[in-house]
């Protein structure tokens, strides 16, 4: 029976693997991935050496009844990847799933944020033109926490667009570099956060989650 598991990687620091992942990984039939050149870097680490292959074999490898290990380039598949719509199709074609849990950017910022966000909407990555001001203002409205990705060539005008949306004094978090040797935690108000990071450029560096504390 074909079988599609789904595993969690390290968003940084490669201690953060799982043995229960290491072991999949070696077991399966083929590691799906987004991009092969950085998941080999991965299985090189650890001394695994089972094929890789892009997303696009999944159907016919399943097809085949294959043991497939769907990793992303970092962290939890099917959080903001192509990997929602990969366990969809495993789904439809009665393959068995199961899931390895381990490290999420998402729930990595949580814990160390110290920010209201018992209830929270999450964005993924906001897009990048179209709708992405109504979001924002979405995110002013609402009470609730909001919490939402970030590349740093958009850190910046987010933080405008949140100064621009939210209510005066509600606080915002900044997270990069997440398990890795230079990670940050930055909470203030839009405002705040956009003079630290225009007095030091260096922290516009890494992608980033951003949380939106909750009223």
């Amino acid at each position: 029976m074909a079988k599609l598991s789904v595993v969690a990687t390290p968003i940084g620091n490669l201690e953060d693997i799982t043995l229960r992942a290491l072991r999949i990984l070696k077991e399966a039939d083929v590691v799906a991935c987004e991009d092969t050149r950085d998941t080999r870097k991965l299985l090189s680490h650890f001394d695994i050496h089972t094929p890789t292959m892009t997303l696009s074999h999944v159907p016919r490898l399943l097809a085949e009844g294959k043991h497939v290990a769907l990793v992303s380039d970092a962290g939890t598949p099917g959080v903001s990847d192509p990997g929602l719509e990969i366990v969809a199709h495993a789904r439809d074609a009665g393959a068995k799933i199961e899931t390895i849990p381990g490290a999420s950017a998402l729930a990595a910022a949580i814990a160390i944020a110290g920010l209201k966000a018992s209830s929270f909407t999450f964005y993924g990555f906001l897009p990048v033109k179209k709708g992405r001001e109504t979001l924002f203002k979405e995110i002013g409205a609402t009470k609730r926490a909001s919490i939402f990705y970030e590349s740093p060539h958009r850190i910046m005008k987010a933080l405008t667009s949140l100064a621009a949306s939210l209510a005066a004094g509600r606080r915002v978090g900044i997270f990069r570099e997440l398990t890795k040797i230079y990670e940050e935690a930055l909470i203030g108000t839009p405002g705040e956060l956009l003079a630290i990071l225009t007095n030091d450029p260096q922290k516009i560096r890494g992608e980033f989650v951003v949380i939106v504390e909750s009223l």
